[in-house]
């Protein structure tokens, strides 16, 4: 475990912010999404080992578009909900192109800094109720897409492992 930084006389909301962000970072206790995604051969992207329901593209998008969602939610007034669990997988195992999959990453990347950014800003009331909820908030949803990304990643490294593509 990493050592935590001793911050000089920090409010406890800094400190609670301080935390979510290094947890939706994630990797403290694992391997994160960088490494997750890092050096996956293209041909191995879109292949199911035994056994198992995804291959590492379904896996990629889910987390993509699961984490868009949440943000989605999390910000936007007009939020539309999504058909589970139609709209929240790939509709085909492999990616359309290696552009697809970098995208995809891009994009994860993007939406989880603006979790972060969102988490980070001090006007930002971590304890209120999302308007258009039913009794979310926003620690609640930042702690949904860091234990959803935790658990995906997992499931990806383990594919990985399986379609022997991975040294971790």
């Amino acid at each position: 475990m990493p050592k935590q930084k001793s911050s000089p006389k920090i409010s406890p909301d800094q400190q609670l912010r301080e935390h979510l962000i290094e947890l939706l970072k994630g990797g403290n206790a694992h391997a994160g999404f960088e490494e997750a995604v890092k050096d996956l051969p293209e041909e191995l992207r879109g292949q199911k080992p035994d056994g198992l329901p995804h291959s590492p593209w379904m896996l990629l998008e889910h987390l993509r578009i699961a984490q868009e969602d949440i943000l989605d939610f999390s910000i936007n007034p007009k939020y539309a909900p999504r058909q589970w669990p139609e709209d929240y997988w790939p509709k085909s195992e492999a990616p359309p192109s290696a552009a697809a999959w970098e995208k995809s990453i891009q994009q994860f990347r993007k939406d989880l800094k603006a979790m972060q950014d969102l988490v980070a800003d001090s006007k930002t009331d971590l304890y209120a109720r999302i308007a258009w909820g039913e009794g979310q908030t926003i620690l609640r949803e930042a702690l949904l897409v860091a234990d959803h990304n935790a658990y995906h990643i997992a499931q990806l490294i383990d594919v990985r492992r399986l379609l022997g593509a991975w040294k971790g």
